[in-house]
């Protein structure tokens, strides 16, 4: 995801801000694109009794990437899984402080554990490959810690990609891909900018992409901050990574998809708007296509735990193209 620490900032309901409470939290949300806390990695595969192998491979421009690469016998088919910010491969430990205080303002205070999307993927017929992104879980930092929405994170798809490709038992195999919010974000991006780099690769399945420009305004809503103070907060931005929030827009990243791809969001999301995940699937130019919303939950996390509980359509969508 985007937006920023700002959870961290407790506020009394209807309280009038103060102009230095309200610079002080602009300029924390613009501090978050450079530091946040590094979540552990607190699940494994093996606890859904799945073998797995312990790998690290280089992104695009050399970063140490670590990850899991979880083996099915007999199968060529193979999906790679890219997870949100503040995530790593294993899920994120937010029933826990200070994970907690990210997202306790909008209902995300609980635990979100994906290695059990990876034993329903395995267990459909699948080969997976999870790994953590620069910056985040066991993989090495990068960027001088720069969090850029997907920017410099695109490179860690294409090293993934590259890795899988030149590896003596995955090279032939058919690839998929699961990338979830800023993990889509990254590969919508990687698309933009290498799409030789996708060419055979079938289809993508991915959750909750999400344009920042939209969550801060939905953040600075939550902090009761006037939305006048938009152009205050992004050149505050500008200063911490170099880019304006309108950079970080996966929207027009969109136009460059060229594979089947299945969007699912969280349709009252409190960190985003319907408008914005609709505007990135309608700028995708291909007729294989789909968005499903996600309905009775503001909760962000119930989208990013969604294919736990009703995988089935997802998985379809992965039979059809990767049989």
């Amino acid at each position: 995801m985007t937006a920023s620490s700002t959870e961290t900032i407790q506020l009394a309901e209807n309280e009038r801000m103060t102009q230095t409470q309200i610079e002080t939290a602009l300029q924390k949300i613009a501090e978050g694109f450079r530091s946040w806390p590094n979540a552990p990695i607190m699940h494994w595969p093996d606890e859904q009794g799945l073998a797995y192998e312990d790998v690290f491979f280089p992104s695009e421009d050399g970063t140490l990437l670590e990850g899991w690469f979880i083996p099915k016998r007999g199968s060529d088919k193979l999906i790679i899984a890219n997870h949100p910010r503040w995530f790593n491969r294993a899920g994120l430990p937010s029933h826990l402080e200070p994970w907690k205080s990210l997202g306790s303002s909008a209902g995300n205070d609980f635990e979100v554990n994906f290695v059990p999307d990876y034993k329903i993927l395995h267990d459909a017929g699948y080969n997976v490959l999870a790994y953590d992104m620069r910056n985040f879980g066991h993989s090495s930092a990068a960027n001088g810690g720069i969090f850029s929405v997907g920017r410099y994170e695109s490179r860690d798809v294409v090293g993934s990609l590259n890795y899988v490709r030149n590896r003596p038992d995955t090279r032939h195999m058919t690839i998929g891909l699961f990338s979830r919010c800023m993990g889509g974000n990254a590969t919508l991006f990687a698309m933009t900018r290498r799409p030789d780099v996708f060419e055979g690769v079938r289809c993508l399945v991915s959750p909750q992409p999400l344009s920042s420009g939209v969550a801060l305004e939905r953040a600075l809503e939550r902090l009761g901050i006037p939305a006048t103070y938009m152009d205050d907060l992004n050149e505050r931005i500008r200063r911490q990574t170099s880019f304006t929030i309108n950079q970080f827009s996966p929207v027009p990243w969109a136009k460059y998809v060229m594979i089947p791809t299945f969007l699912y969001q969280v349709r009252d999301d409190l960190y985003t708007r319907p408008s914005d995940i609709q505007a990135m699937y309608d700028n995708i130019p291909i007729a294989d296509k789909k968005l499903v919303w996600i309905d009775g939950t503001t909760r962000r996390w119930d989208g990013y735990t969604y294919f736990q509980r009703e995988p089935q359509q997802m998985l379809d969508w992965l039979n059809r193209f990767m049989a």
